[in-house]
């Protein structure tokens, strides 16, 4: 089927969707729900092919004035003017159309999970990874998002252990899934006193928060056991078995959680990261699988592969999976993550349009 069978195949839909909505037998308020999104979904696609065609027809009309030998050579030269600059507009508006018939990742406009866990490197790395919690905290602060934290371990020198947090928002996965990988620092630690620069790092994923209805867990596949939390929190916290661990026994996959008082909160947090690992697993598998014929992402899309690294001497930070290189290394520890996510978001849709032609 041409691309443009498949767009009039489009605005036939839309059209139709229009027509059963405001049909003298309405559908159920369930159906009417699915129609609605699906009308929403479809409507800003044929604007840009009504806006495309409207182009197209208005060239058409020009190139026979430009040709009629009858016509005003003022008149003409205005037509000549605007049929160029329509030559010109025409294939960005195309371009535009292609990116939203690309296909969308389900994923995309769901919450996301954030773990960050300091690598090699020792305390740097605990220092370093407490640095990437707080740029991503500023960055969701700026985005009017909602920044939940889930789990804390923290080193003792203001650094972390590990770090989860829920990031919720319009289209926080989206933005955020290009952030999974080996972040890798250079600097000169405040320890050390021969001015050396050491290189530490630490590990970022992002996941898609996952509901109940993405992925089912079966009681009989899960192992709860409960103990006695330690570090802060309240005297209570350490006095009853609040903390939860979770085992999920087909993956192996263990969640712990202790950050709460109460035992039944501890459990809801962490079948919430469990369920979003799961989920976030199946989605690995098939991102795998269509690996093998295609490359479909920015970088490999493996957690162990080193994405970016930031340079504290020459205030640079280096992205490998594009090549780009900013210096601006304080804006984006503060939060300013746009130029790069912008940046590869960018890489991304032009690897999938090739991938299509």
């Amino acid at each position: 089927m041409s691309l443009n069978e498949n767009l009039d195949r489009v605005v036939a839909r839309h059209q139709e969707l229009e027509a059963l909505m405001s049909s003298a037998d309405p559908p159920s308020a369930e159906d009417f729900a699915k129609l609605s999104k699906e009308y929403a979904d479809l409507t800003p696609v044929v604007e840009a092919i009504n806006e495309i065609n409207k182009a197209k027809d208005e060239a058409l009309d020009l190139a026979s004035m430009i040709a009629d030998a009858d016509s005003d050579a003022e008149m003409k030269a205005m037509a000549e003017q605007e049929f160029t600059e329509l030559n010109e507009t025409i294939p960005a508006l195309e371009k535009r159309l292609q990116l939203m018939l690309l296909p969308k990742d389900a994923a995309d406009a769901k919450n996301a999970i954030l773990e960050v866990r300091a690598g090699t490197g020792g305390d740097e790395a605990g220092l370093f990874a407490a640095d990437l919690f707080r740029m991503y905290q500023r960055y969701a602060e700026s985005k009017r998002w909602k920044f939940e934290l889930m789990s804390l371990s923290e080193t003792g020198i203001g650094g972390y252990k590990e770090a989860f947090a829920v990031i919720s928002g319009r289209g926080v996965f989206a933005r955020l899934k290009f952030e999974s990988g080996v972040h890798r620092v250079q600097r000169v630690p405040e320890t050390e006193s021969g001015g050396r620069i050491h290189t530490s790092a630490a590990t970022v994923a992002v996941m898609p928060e996952a509901e109940e209805v993405d992925i089912k867990i079966e009681e009989k596949d899960l192992r709860i056991d409960v103990f006695r939390a330690s570090g802060p929190g309240g005297q209570s916290v350490n006095t009853t078995d609040s903390a939860v661990r979770i085992t999920h026994l087909p993956s192996g996959i263990v969640v712990s959680q202790q950050d709460e008082k109460s035992q039944h909160k501890n459990k809801a947090k962490a079948m919430r990261v469990l369920r979003s690992r799961l989920y976030d697993a199946e989605r690995q598998k098939v991102d795998d699988e269509r690996a093998a014929t295609r490359k479909s992402q920015v970088g490999s899309g493996d957690r162990s592969e080193r994405i970016r690294t930031y340079n504290y001497p020459e205030r640079r930070i280096t992205d490998h999976r594009i090549n780009l290189t900013l210096h601006k290394l304080d804006s984006v520890l503060n939060g300013d993550l746009e130029e790069l996510i912008d940046q590869l978001s960018a890489e991304d849709q032009a690897r999938r349009l090739a991938e299509l032609s």
